[in-house]
């Protein structure tokens, strides 16, 4: 398929992007993100990366017992914490989901220019999946945009109306599939908006990539269901996100914990 994209002068959606999103799962915003709030989080990244905040991080999610709450959350970094609540975005969610909506994690990384693939997957939070009846959105912020220099985005359109677990075409590996659309060149600054549901990976340059891919993902979810948390932590990570006010006033739902569940470890 064609990759077709918006440019947004102002967060107004039509009535075409609107069903677009239904029909296909995603968006692709050039340049969405202005060149200020890009030039904070950059350095912010590289030095979650370099210090090993991210590593941390890490550690405290898959091995809670040991290494309890990290000393500092991506969050908790300005820039980090404005681009969440960055108002365009809110906005945009706010057309593709309702008004109310919940922060639900963020990650941040600056990855390897030979980083390996990532097999086709999804990221809607339900255990077991059994409808798509909440949206639940990720969004998928290229500070660096992407190029051929870069491991690029692959998407299967559609794919976020089938129920099916997150691996269930895991075992393709990042292989070419019929209808699917490759998003491999951007400028600085843009967002791709996925459906959580739908079905993406991370194919791998052949010709060995040259740059890191600078990358910042933060996801939130309709509310109306309660959702899964992913971080063990979570609770600390939205009294955090309160605390440092981060919800602009402006979204009361954006950090409330009623809209989870307890967080189970994966088996």
């Amino acid at each position: 398929m064609t990759l077709e994209t918006l440019t947004l002068a102002a967060p107004a959606l039509d009535g075409a992007d609107l069903d677009r999103f239904e029909r296909l799962g995603y968006l692709v915003l050039p340049g969405f993100l202005p060149t200020e709030l890009v030039s904070k989080v950059k350095p912010e990244v590289d030095s979650w990366v370099d210090d090993g905040l991210r590593t941390r991080s890490i550690a405290s999610a898959t091995h809670p017992e040991i290494h309890g709450v990290p000393p500092v959350m991506e969050l908790e970094l300005p820039g980090h914490g404005e681009l969440i609540n960055h108002r365009p975005l809110l906005s945009l969610l706010a057309q593709l989901m309702g008004p109310s909506f919940v922060f639900h994690h963020l990650h941040s990384d600056r990855q390897a220019p030979g980083i390996a693939g990532k097999p086709w997957h999804h990221d809607y939070e339900q255990t077991p999946q059994t409808d798509r009846a909440h949206s639940m959105i990720h969004t998928l912020h290229y500070l660096d945009g992407l190029s051929p220099d870069t491991s690029s985005l692959v998407v299967l359109p559609g794919s976020h109306h089938e129920v099916a677990e997150k691996t269930a075409r895991g075992h393709l590996g990042t292989r070419e599939l019929p209808g699917e659309v490759v998003i491999d060149r951007l400028p600085s600054g843009s967002t791709v908006v996925l459906h959580s549901a739908l079905f993406h990976a991370r194919r791998p340059r052949p010709d060995s990539p040259g740059k890191p891919r600078y990358f910042v993902d933060a996801s939130y979810c309709r509310t109306g269901t309660l959702w899964p948390p992913v971080k063990p932590y979570w609770r600390h990570m939205l009294r955090r996100a309160q605390e440092l006010g981060l919800d602009g006033g402006g979204w009361p739902e954006l950090f409330a914990e009623r809209h989870f569940t307890e967080y189970v470890k994966p088996a």
